[in-house]
């Protein structure tokens, strides 16, 4: 059994091993691919990564969804992966929608006729 101190290093070392995956992915993506690409893939890393869930009922503490929802789903099945499942769910739902507010937004691409004018008042 884990004391606090434990469980607390624990998440902490989970945490930052998980911070880390998703700064090293952000960078090698980000060279190679588009940014609206890139952005949902590290989007949904972070959402499996960081999503947290129960590991059972009665338990006060947390851990990784994935990995409860992985144990209860070859151990227990479907419906006892169901409580994190859920969450996973919903946190890769957000991330697509996130995504596609910052295609539409930020990452958008300029419009031809917005840089035709640009370029010909350079050229005069």
């Amino acid at each position: 059994m884990l004391s606090e101190e434990s469980y607390l290093t624990a998440i902490y070392v989970y945490l930052g091993a998980a911070g880390l995956i998703l700064l090293c992915l952000a960078w090698w993506l980000g060279r190679s691919w588009r940014a609206g690409w890139s952005t949902l893939v590290v989007l949904l890393a972070a959402a499996l990564l960081l999503t947290p869930a129960y590991p059972r009922e009665g338990v006060d503490t947390l851990a990784p969804a994935l990995l409860v929802a992985g144990f209860q789903l070859f151990t227990e099945g479907v419906q006892a992966a169901e409580h994190a499942l859920r969450p996973l769910a919903m946190a890769c739902g957000i991330a697509v929608v996130v995504t596609v507010l910052l295609r539409v937004t930020v990452f958008r691409r300029r419009s031809d006729k917005t840089a035709a004018p640009d370029q010909s008042a350079g050229q005069a």
